[in-house]
């Protein structure tokens, strides 16, 4: 028997929407406030979204526990894998001596640690972002930001706010690309609007993520540096994205914007190198008061060879993130296993969708087309050019999967949280109370997108789950579909850095386990400030400035 979504459970929706909110709120607070273990804190959260699912919305007992193990398997394959084998390819560097080398190399670009944070969080992240998405990024320039010395939380957190400007536009134009052929959206009208939305954040976020880690005097020190970076990515992404196409928005932006900054290094220099490593003002994580360990020179054939792996990988994902060779290797092996049980067994109702529609719920193992099957490879190859044998590189993955295994656990449960709120309809209560605020909707609706991401740690789950509802809601009030389903996207990017799922990868590639409360609480203001302002920006595109919205033919 299908099972038709409520949205109301209890005929009032301001008590609906806060029992809607309950689970996330008890693993938040959890992780957040009570310094849960973070598996500990995300199962508490799942329990909780049972009981919400069956008792209150009525969704039957065996579809919320298939809906959770949908969720769970989504978590390992391709989140947990990509997290498992990053790391595994940073270990290998590190136990062979080549990370130090590749630290001492980019200290030699540069030994002010804001530049580097310009430079490896935010533009190198940003190509990684373009080529893979789905926590790739975040977990690539946290390990090497941990290396190069920053603190655990430093390296954590900046990580996650540096990840925001690009994600629209990540792994090849997946979540723009998915919003309109989910949806109905011309898909380059779409993604023009979001070109005009995210430049000017491309701008914002390097200013923000420098005065975020040394403060604003140490931001204004190096602001020629900041604005070279910003706006050698933003130009580009306004290009790209108006008058190309999605797939390429971030990588092109990404490179030009490495390339910019180092050779405007090589005309420009601050006055004073800022050496420390932690957060000015509020990181315990570790020593402030240590002294900088002295950049040793090397050989140009040794940095060659410690830059070998990670442009090995570079070169991996960016091949396995094409779609033609995704098509390609999901012909050779990517079994569906549709949900018995829940498969086109649930349908959402107006006023979401204009008419009954059903939910699948195929689980596809396409391991073969995975990022982290791209990263596995090049960790192995990698792991070859750096002289290990192949029973050294089984006993390191083995060690590796052990290093991560409750890492692992937590994406599951919090994918399996977030999976069951979609299917039970929780979260669609929570973007429905955003839809009801009339002339505020520009910026609520860009909240609710903000929101879809936090849920789901995905932007391109977040369109999926809202893209629909927000062009009806534009439609119905008189505002452009296309404005409200881009800041659907460029909302959404914000809630990046505090989703449960993006939170875990960053305490993993940093080894800095059981410390994900510390994570989240650092980075929340930042989230909820640039979202806001992400709100702000689309109010101001909807009723000051619509010539904005005017398509480029």
């Amino acid at each position: 028997m299908v099972w038709q979504q409520i949205y109301n459970p209890v005929g009032n929706m301001v008590l609906s929407t806060l029992l809607a909110a309950l689970p996330v709120v008890v693993m938040l607070v959890g992780l957040g406030f009570l310094h849960l273990k973070a598996h500990i804190a995300a199962g508490a959260g799942l329990v909780c979204a049972l009981l919400i699912a069956i008792v209150v919305y009525g969704m039957p007992a065996d579809m919320a526990g298939r809906a959770a193990v949908f969720g769970g398997l989504t978590g390992l394959l391709p989140i947990g894998w990509i997290v498992l084998n990053i790391i595994f390819l940073h270990q290998l560097t590190e136990q062979n001596g080549s990370f130090k080398i590749l630290q001492d190399s980019i200290a030699g670009i540069t030994e002010d640690r804001r530049i580097q944070l310009l430079l490896i969080a935010f533009a190198f992240g940003a190509f990684f972002e373009g080529a893979a998405g789905f926590g790739t990024p975040v977990a690539v320039t946290a390990a090497i930001l941990i290396g190069l010395g920053f603190s655990p939380l430093a390296a954590s957190g900046l990580s996650l706010i540096a990840n925001t400007a690009p994600v629209a536009f990540g792994a090849l134009g997946t979540p723009v690309i998915t919003l309109a052929k989910v949806h109905g959206y011309d898909v380059m009208e779409v993604t023009a609007m979001v070109g005009r939305q995210l430049p000017f954040f491309s701008v914002l976020v390097p200013f923000w993520l420098i005065w975020a880690f040394a403060g604003r005097k140490a931001m204004m020190e190096i602001w020629p540096a900041i604005l070279v970076t910003g706006l050698s990515f933003a130009i580009p992404q306004y290009l790209v994205s108006n008058f190309i196409g999605p797939e390429l928005v971030d990588i092109i932006a990404a490179i030009v914007s490495m390339g910019c900054l180092i050779g405007f290094l090589r005309v420009w220099q601050p006055r004073t190198i800022w050496r420390s490593t932690s957060l000015k003002g509020r990181d315990t994580s570790e020593d402030t008061t240590a002294q900088p360990r002295a950049v040793v020179a090397h050989a140009r054939a040794d940095v060659i060879r410690a830059w070998t792996p990670w442009a090995i990988l570079t070169v991996f994902v960016f091949i396995w993130g094409l779609p033609s060779v995704k098509a390609a290797l999901n012909g050779l092996f990517a079994p569906s296993f549709p949900m018995t049980g829940l498969h086109n067994m649930i349908e959402k109702v107006p006023p979401v969708v204009p008419q009954p529609t059903k939910e699948g719920a195929v689980y596809v193992l396409n391991l073969l087309s995975a990022t982290g099957t791209g990263i596995l490879l090049s960790a192995i190859v990698g792991g070859l050019v750096m002289k290990y044998s192949p029973l050294g590189l089984i006993k390191q993955f083995f060690k590796t999967i052990w290093l991560v295994r409750f890492s692992l656990l937590t994406i599951v449960l919090m994918l399996a949280l977030g999976t069951l709120t979609r299917y039970s309809g929780t979260d669609t209560t929570l973007g429905l109370a955003f839809a009801n605020t009339g002339v505020l909707y520009p910026f609520f609706g860009t909240m609710m997108g903000w929101l879809g991401v936090a849920l789901t740690g995905s932007d391109t789950a977040s369109n999926v789950l809202f893209g629909g509802m927000q062009k009806v809601a534009a439609e119905q009030l008189g505002l452009s579909p296309n404005l409200m389903g881009a800041a659907n996207s460029s909302g959404g990017v914000m809630g990046k850095m505090i989703d449960a799922q993006s939170i875990v990868v960053a305490s993993t590639a940093t080894r800095w386990f059981n410390h994900e409360g510390d994570i989240l609480r650092y980075v929340f203001f930042h989230s909820v400030a640039l979202a806001t302002l992400v709100g702000i920006f689309v109010t101001l595109q909807a009723y000051v400035y619509p010539f904005t919205l005017m398509v480029v033919k």
